[in-house]
């Protein structure tokens, strides 16, 4: 038994250590000119990629290479917090939450009536309207309890939300130099459409650090809004005993998704805001903030599987590719209606 632990552990930091070289191989290969413009991250991603789906990694390797693109990924998102003024959070002002809520609820309702209209399993299309309109895998794995989801479409909705954000994301960062936005415009763009932290994170990195900032207020605004969402849909499963395969889980306080790394992300930025901590030492946590950004961004990289749509067929693909057009374009419309 002893002899079974000390091996699941050596199997959990191997895969930690394979995040861990693409991160700095990324973080290296981002020095490269031509290169500078991807960044570190959206390579990070694109290595995990390419090194799922070209190098054998072993299942027991996954958990560590999980905990990367889960646990690590919130860690550095809360010491990216000390990257950003709170006051930066109370200028962006209302406009910017309606933005996000009206994205997220269009969004929502989009993508589950596409994926119900081509026919796809009332669970999977919930999960992947979530996972869009949300906070990519998050969500699906916050909203999975209250509608007891088998693993198989667990997984293919998680899949369809990698691939989807993978592909955006790289074409937001080309895109970039040539689209009609500001750098706080694009961060709002980024923040507002994109489906992962991670993607957007990377993906806003083309647009500096004023691009940066803004894309996490919006990003994490719906975050936040992961909550209601996960009490009305709570509420409408109990008022419909039908739902899906009729395997019903209550709803319960105890199953509330509250995304307390926010909490974290909001108190380093405060701490930067009365400067409390020094200079050099800050920039030292926001490079290990990259880093472990990195290390996630892979860990979404080695998310990414093909194979899986092979078993349920890519209506639901379809769907949400379909709804993150539609998120991608009233995105972009309401920042140039509106003048955002």
């Amino acid at each position: 038994m002893k002899k079974y632990q000390q091996l699941q552990d050596r199997s959990f930091y191997i895969g930690m250590l394979i995040t861990l070289i693409i991160a700095v191989a990324s973080a290296l290969l981002a020095q490269i000119p031509y290169l500078t413009i991807i960044g570190q991250l959206v390579l990070a991603m694109i290595l995990g990629t390419i090194w799922n789906h070209t190098l054998k990694v072993k299942n027991e390797w996954r958990t560590g290479i999980e905990f990367s693109s889960k646990k690590l990924l919130r860690l550095g998102i809360i010491l990216l917090g000390l990257r950003l003024d709170i006051t930066d959070i109370y200028f962006a002002g209302w406009s910017t939450f309606l933005y996000a809520l009206i994205l997220l609820v269009t969004t929502l309702g989009v993508v589950y009536w596409l994926a119900r209209l081509l026919k796809v399993d009332k669970t999977l299309s919930l999960l992947t309207a979530c996972g869009t309109a949300i906070c990519g895998a998050s969500a699906i794995v916050a909203i999975v309890p209250l509608v007891k989801a088998k693993q198989s479409i667990t997984a293919v909705s998680i899949a369809v939300i990698a691939i989807l954000g993978t592909i955006f994301t790289l074409l937001f960062t080309f895109l970039f130099p040539m689209l009609p936005l500001s750098a706080y415009q694009f961060g709002l763009f980024t923040g507002g459409t994109l489906h992962e932290i991670a993607h957007t994170i990377a993906a806003s990195s083309a647009g500096g650090t004023e691009s940066e900032d803004i894309a996490l207020v919006v990003k994490l605004t719906r975050v936040a809004l992961l909550v209601p969402v996960a009490i009305l849909i709570g509420f409408y499963i109990n008022r419909n005993a039908k739902y899906s395969d009729k395997s019903v889980h209550g709803f319960t306080t105890q199953t509330l998704p509250i995304p307390w790394f926010i909490v974290g992300f909001l108190t380093m930025s405060t701490i930067n805001s009365v400067g409390i901590l020094p200079e050099p030492l800050i920039n030292v946590l926001i490079t290990i903030s990259y880093l472990l950004l990195g290390m996630a961004m892979a860990g979404v990289g080695f998310n990414v599987d093909l194979a899986v749509f092979k078993k349920l067929g890519l209506n639901v693909f379809y769907a949400g590719l379909l709804g993150t057009i539609v998120l991608v374009g009233l995105g972009f419309s309401l920042i140039c209606l509106l003048n955002l």
